[in-house]
């Protein structure tokens, strides 16, 4: 998978990300399970990319 956002998938504003994000630890009740921990970090990287940012792998995350 690409680090580089496609550029055929229009552009989401961070907060419109950020509040994906919040929801899905909503839903969650605060435990990822594997699958949303997929989805979080997926979200967190779009967000870094839409807020102008950069964000660093939490430590012992694997590499996709």
């Amino acid at each position: 998978m690409s680090p580089y956002p496609n550029a055929s998938v229009p552009v989401r504003s961070a907060s419109v990300i950020n509040e994906e994000i919040r929801e899905l630890w909503r839903r969650s009740g605060g435990l990822l399970s594997p699958e949303d921990e997929k989805e979080y970090q997926r979200l967190l990287v779009e967000w870094a990319a839409a807020a102008g940012t950069s964000v660093r792998p939490a430590v012992g995350a694997e590499a996709v």
